[in-house]
């Protein structure tokens, strides 16, 4: 089956919500006005029940499928939040809010799951319980973690969540997914350095940080050049380093280095954060200093069931004609928190030649809105069948 035809005929609709999200774009757990205007909507639909509030300004939707012979419930979820930053489209529908903007296309995801969810609200075509997922916070803000917090699962009987990403360069209109990990575990460090301070003339009567501190970035890349399996993918980046004192002529008291770190396994991240300060603590003693660090998990690896992928490459199938695999990327995903507490899979969906993801001339493709809608509506139908 192709994409829906009443999805099709939806398309000018769904494209009016999505460019009216774009325009009112919010940051992390601010959807206000987002998460009010999905909730209305939701009841507008006539879904059984919406309820607010979830992981803060997180909304759910339950719909009913004709029957329910099996208590199977399928969830899908899709991120409203935006990014901190200036959008230079030039579009007529641009961001009216300065600093924010939708630069990864979460405005396009909550769209066709709207979308999706108006069509299964009309059809019921499926044996079983649909559950609308509309998360905020996904931009660092770990949303999905504070919805799972919140009892999303157990609350409303999710068995399997599924999700969908827009992915530029990608031909539009065109699936990828693989099983297994497919996005990164994405950490935070930040290495403090102490040492002695003095004059720059006279280097022997101080504990030099800005030494330590060029010793311990190269030390840091060899952790992923000698500590980790060639075969295998890990991103150290340092991405920010400061000393207490900008003057020409003096020593730094202290110095202070920062970063990320991308793993795609749980033994490939602990052996990094093992790693990590041991360089830090080894190359401060060496020079008489100190060396605190701070290591902070952010989002985990996202992985994919194998046999949820499986349903949703079939029913990418189904909608698109085929589905490719998609490679292992160093980028994190918070979906990943619903992924280790209940099964499923994370797809990919071409948006075209667009800007990249982040990028502030990015725009969400609104042509790839009826295959999407089609997917998500095809993932209930499908693991769900009408009895």
């Amino acid at each position: 089956m192709p994409i829906k035809n009443r999805l099709a005929e939806m398309h000018q609709e769904i494209t009016g919500w999505r460019q009216d999200f774009h325009q009112n774009p919010e940051i992390l757990y601010e959807t206000h006005r987002t998460s009010a205007l999905v909730a209305e909507r939701l009841k507008e639909f006539g879904c059984d029940e919406v309820v607010t509030g979830i992981g803060r300004t997180g909304v759910v939707g339950v719909i009913k499928g004709k029957t329910d012979t099996k208590g199977s419930v399928i969830g899908l979820r899709a991120d409203m939040d935006a990014l901190p930053m200036q959008e230079q489209t030039g579009l007529e529908y641009a961001s009216k809010v300065d600093g924010a903007m939708h630069a990864c296309g979460h405005d396009g995801h909550t769209a066709m799951v709207l979308g999706a969810a108006k069509y299964l609200s009309e059809t019921r075509n499926f044996d079983g319980t649909a559950v609308v997922i509309f998360q905020p916070a996904e931009e660092g803000g770990k949303g999905a973690e504070a919805m799972c917090q919140d009892g999303l699962m157990d609350r409303f009987g999710i068995q399997e969540v599924y999700a969908m990403h827009n992915v530029p360069g990608l031909p539009m209109g065109q699936f990828a997914i693989r099983s297994g990990p497919l996005l990164a575990a994405a950490d935070e460090f930040e290495i403090n350095l102490e040492g002695q301070g003095g004059h720059a003339a006279e280097p022997n009567e101080t504990i030099d940080t800005t030494v330590m501190l060029s010793q311990l970035i190269v030390a840091l890349q060899t952790i992923v050049s000698r500590n980790v399996d060639p075969t295998l993918q890990a991103v150290v980046s340092v991405t920010s380093v400061e000393t207490s004192s900008n003057a020409f002529n003096v020593i730094p008291q202290s110095a202070r280095v920062g970063g990320t770190v991308r793993t795609h396994s749980n033994e490939m991240r602990d052996l990094i954060e093992k790693r990590l300060g041991e360089a830090a603590q080894s190359v401060a003693e060496t020079f008489g200093g100190s060396a605190k660090v701070t290591y902070t998990h952010g989002v985990p690896v996202t992985i994919n069931a194998e046999e949820q992928t499986g349903y949703a490459a079939q029913a990418a199938i189904s909608v698109g004609g085929s589905c490719g695999e998609a490679p292992m990327v160093m980028g994190g995903e918070d979906f990943s928190f619903m992924l280790e507490e209940r099964p499923g899979a994370f797809i990919v969906l071409g948006n075209g030649d667009s800007a990249g993801l982040h990028h502030p001339e990015y725009n969400f493709n609104d042509e790839i809105i009826p295959i999407g809608c089609s997917w998500f509506a095809e993932m209930v139908e499908r693991r769900m069948p009408a009895a």
